[in-house]
């Protein structure tokens, strides 16, 4: 439950009603988009109708409202990339959080061409790194989801060793530490507080944001129980915060009351219980994450608001080679990158 009783992050504001209970989306209205995407964990949406994917052999696809692909590999990388979360720059560059052994973020420029963002913070190497967010204030947050190796020793509950960089002005730094196996991050649209998918602490969580950049006191905003691992985060406009479950193939609605709401469910039920003995046995591993465990969906990961009023939800997924959306009810918050669509990319829909 929150330490506070300000779920919003806007002291004086009256709370709203709660929304009438909603049954979850049914499966048949899932459609898809894209086609032989190479590991879609990460997607963006933009107000043009485009939609850009981290693609694992190196870059990113740009998918037009028109269905059309162009996909942006690096050409010249001096480390192997591996982009997990992906972050769309207001010069129509990208930055790639690097999951790959070398870890780090890089740049990634429309001709292929690759710099280093960030590969150490404050003496250390930065690991594989697992998301890179850019604010409306400029300033880029990176999460490591934790310093073991491999990777799925931090596949367990109890203490983390995950970690969130803030990149401003100052410089780069660790702004948060012993984090349960960090994901994405994202602003809160009040400016005040910075959210967190904690995936194997199994929590969502908060930190106030300082003047000075830094974060305040972590605060837990909803716990998850049996089959929920949040990945990915989005916000609406009505208070709401969405995340997306790696293994349920569920996305859950947590609303200003912190009251949890099931949107859409794609979970076996025979799968999540081979997870959760593992997870719970302290020997859960790559093969548990390897299975889609769903019907329909692919072991979904990341989510994004789109379409002409952000309401539609589009999906990211780790098994995934397209990228299954949905209609709702509910308008996503505008992100920082909105109306960040290239030059590249609107001559490509142009054609």
């Amino acid at each position: 439950m929150l330490t506070t009783c300000n779920f919003a992050g806007t002291a004086c504001a009256a709370p709203r009603e709660p929304r009438p209970e909603m049954h979850p989306i049914d499966l048949n209205q899932v459609r898809w988009l894209g086609h032989r995407l190479h590991r879609p964990e990460c997607v963006l949406c933009t107000a043009d109708g485009s939609l850009f994917v981290s693609d694992t052999e190196g870059g990113v696809c740009h998918i037009g409202p028109s269905g059309v692909q162009q996909r942006i590999l690096a050409v010249d990388a001096p480390v192997p990339l591996l982009p997990n979360g992906i972050a769309l720059r207001h010069d129509g560059t990208f930055l790639l959080a690097n999951l790959g052994c070398c870890g780090g973020v890089w740049t990634l420029n429309h001709d292929g061409h690759t710099a280093p963002f960030l590969t150490e913070v404050e003496g250390q190497s930065l690991p594989p790194t697992n998301f890179v967010l850019i604010d409306a204030s400029g300033r880029t947050w990176i999460t490591v989801s934790t310093r073991k190796s491999p990777r799925d020793l931090g596949y367990r509950p109890g203490d983390g060793d995950g970690f969130i960089v803030c990149v401003d002005k100052r410089g780069p730094r660790i702004v948060a530490d012993g984090l349960g196996y960090t994901n994405e991050v994202q602003v809160h649209p009040s400016g005040r507080w910075l959210y967190v998918n904690e995936t194997f602490g199994r929590r969502l969580s908060r930190f106030p944001i300082t003047a000075s950049s830094d974060l305040g006191k972590r605060e837990t905003i909803t716990e998850f129980t049996r089959g929920v691992f949040p990945d990915g985060l989005g916000f609406d406009t009505e208070g709401g915060t969405w995340i997306a479950s790696i293994v349920s193939n569920r996305v859950v609605r947590i609303s200003e009351h912190g009251m949890q709401q099931v949107i859409i469910d794609d979970s076996d039920d025979d799968h999540v219980e081979w997870v959760e003995q593992a997870y719970l046995n302290h020997c859960m591993g790559r093969p548990h994450l390897d299975k889609p465990g769903g019907e329909v969906l692919a072991n979904i990961s990341s989510i994004a608001f789109g379409g002409p009023n952000r309401t539609i939800v589009y999906l990211g997924a780790l098994q995934g080679r397209q990228i299954a959306y949905f209609p709702t009810s509910f308008q996503g918050v505008e992100p920082a990158h909105w109306h960040w669509t290239p030059r590249w990319a609107r001559q490509k829909i142009q054609q």
